[in-house]
């Protein structure tokens, strides 16, 4: 694989400014600060509901503590550096937001506590990995790949249901959004994706949004 930073320019801006709010967020009282991580976006059920929506797309580029900041970034870094060429510089910043928004509505509809980080994000892009396998499975590439990241899905969401520190609801969310809405964008260098799914795959993701919003967190 070619990592020439030209190749994925999104995922290098999307690192970049990940980076920097990290900063801003340690110069004004710490990323693992609550009232911080509060003031810069970060997803909580009370304020979601009170209308501060904005925050279920804020809360993907925060992170708690500089570990969880250095992992996810490392893994945005090799699964874009792979994913973004496929699919394009367009798509993969909309399947990135569109996915770690349906992360973070699942996150807030489901749980309580704050919540912030890229990984709703990151799992809508293994998202979009499995369904390139499913699409295309006659490409041994993306059969190889999609079959990596299965792997690392089932082992990730194993995981998480042990540890009670991590936003599972989050993570199943933003997989589902990037496995949907990866039919609706596509990879036209790979192929096409008939229209009939594509269709289908908009038509659940608006579902599955009005479903979160409509019953919203009862707190």
């Amino acid at each position: 694989m070619n990592y020439k930073f030209k190749n994925f320019p999104v995922t290098c801006v999307l690192i970049g400014i990940n980076v920097a709010i990290y900063l801003l967020m340690t110069f004004a009282g710490g990323s693992q600060n609550p009232s911080v991580l509060v003031r810069f976006g970060a997803n909580f059920a009370p304020y979601v509901s009170n209308g501060e929506y904005w925050r279920l797309l804020t809360a993907m580029f925060l992170h708690i503590g500089l570990e969880h900041l250095a992992l996810n970034m490392l893994t945005l870094y090799f699964i874009g550096a792979s994913l973004e060429p496929i699919l394009g510089s367009v798509r993969f910043a909309v399947l990135y937001l569109v996915s770690g928004i349906c992360g973070d509505a699942a996150s807030y509809s489901l749980t309580n506590g704050l919540s912030a980080g890229a990984s709703t994000a990151l799992f809508g892009l293994f998202g979009a990995y499995l369904m390139l396998g499913e699409s295309f499975r006659n490409n041994a590439y993306i059969k190889m790949m999609s079959r990596q990241f299965l792997l690392l899905v089932v082992l990730n969401i194993f995981i998480d249901f042990f540890n009670s520190g991590i936003d599972i609801w989050g993570h199943i969310g933003g997989l589902l959004g990037g496995f949907l809405f990866g039919y609706v964008i596509g990879a036209p260098k790979l192929g096409e994706i008939p229209v009939g799914k594509r269709v289908i795959c908009a038509i659940a993701i608006l579902m599955f949004l009005f479903v979160i919003f409509k019953s919203g967190f009862v707190y």
